[in-house]
């Protein structure tokens, strides 16, 4: 007898696909930062200099950054100046058209407070975080220990998510446009964020390397 071609259809319709392995939602969104971060990016930031940290490729010099507070009486380089310390970093609202080249010292200041430090606090009840109010870093090395403390503390409570977890809408905490979108849409986004980011940290230091 003879089976017929819709028959064999329903049993391979029917059948169970063979399971990739580590294939579960926080598994692949862990692993892609966590190799990107801890293999690929974080290496290349050893060795960073208080010269590189600050280099400003520009011809004019107009690059923003962090520096040290602007003295009364003179004009900071930016309208808005953030920061609760004795550095401070540049910002315009609304940002600049084309938005300027910024330092390694700005990015990392982006990185740590904007991407890592106020999503902590929002979703894992981490310190409080934010650009005004952030004591940003003078040196190279307390930007470098700055960022490895927001990122474990980040990647730490990504672990804490299950698969179910990942699904839940993030709510208020990401703005009234973003609260109705899931935990993994967010840290999908925040793998982004590190990965181009820290490739332009990169980017800059070959920069400074192979400057005339």
């Amino acid at each position: 007898m003879t089976r017929s071609d819709a028959g064999i259809e329903n049993e391979r319709e029917s059948a169970s696909p063979v399971l990739g392995k580590d294939g579960d939602l926080p598994t692949v969104l862990i692993d892609q930062i966590e190799f990107q971060v801890r293999e690929c990016l974080r290496p290349r930031l050893e060795g960073l200099t208080d010269e590189e940290y600050f280099f400003d490729p520009t011809a004019g010099g107009t690059a923003w950054t962090v520096h040290p507070r602007t003295p009364a009486g003179q004009t900071p380089p930016t309208s808005v100046q953030g920061g609760s310390g004795d550095m401070t970093i540049d910002f315009e609202f609304p940002e600049p058209q084309p938005a300027p080249l910024t330092t390694i010292a700005w990015r990392f200041g982006h990185i740590i407070v904007g991407v890592l430090g106020a999503r902590s606090h929002s979703h894992f009840g981490g310190p409080a975080a934010d650009y005004m109010s952030w004591n940003y870093a003078a040196t190279a090395q307390e930007a470098l220990a700055q960022f490895d403390a927001e990122y474990d503390r980040w990647i730490t409570g990504v672990r804490s998510w299950s698969a179910e977890d990942l699904q839940v809408a993030v709510g208020e905490a990401e703005g009234p446009y973003y609260a109705e979108y899931s935990r993994a849409t967010l840290v999908a986004h925040i793998n982004r964020e590190l990965i181009h980011h820290l490739a332009e940290i990169a980017l800059l230091r070959d920069l400074w390397t192979h400057r005339g």
